[in-house]
């Protein structure tokens, strides 16, 4: 029998596009010069949540987490 060779995940750099090991200090990324590009895109408003919440669902249940008033309170 022949020894399975152990397989290394390789992902690119989501800046650069350079192969990253999944090991490497700097992960996801291939170095922090692109961690900190990415990092400065996300403080620029570059990358965005991609749509509101629009289910009234989860908004109502949004509100009660947020401690969002009831309508039938009587508090005043």
């Amino acid at each position: 029998m022949t020894p399975k060779k152990k397989s290394v995940k390789l992902l690119h750099c989501p800046t650069c596009g350079m192969l990253v090991r999944y090991g490497d200090e700097d992960f996801p990324f291939c170095s922090d010069r692109c961690r900190k590009i990415d990092l400065g895109k996300w403080a620029m408003g570059v990358y965005k949540i991609s749509s509101p919440v629009l289910d009234p669902e989860v908004l109502e249940n949004l509100g009660e987490v947020g401690g969002g008033q009831d309508e039938d309170s009587d508090d005043e």
